[in-house]
């Protein structure tokens, strides 16, 4: 189960193993600007948000967002 406060609905230790597909960056649990829940790097020369879709993240580039 999800650990409270965590947007991504990912298990913490699933959501530790993910780094950013561009940068390898550590990504963090967000909410983009549309309220849904998105991982965001935490790279600060090239920082992305990636989608996070019915619990599942979309680590593709096409799909990522800068902020």
């Amino acid at each position: 189960m999800p650990a409270p406060g965590d947007s991504s609905g990912l298990d913490p230790w699933v959501r530790g193993l993910l780094r950013c597909p561009v940068t390898g960056a550590e990504l963090v649990d967000a909410v983009g600007p549309d309220g849904e829940p998105e991982l965001r790097s935490t790279d600060p020369d090239r920082p992305l948000a990636y989608p996070v879709r019915d619990g599942v993240p979309v680590l593709l580039e096409d799909e990522a967002r800068g902020f």
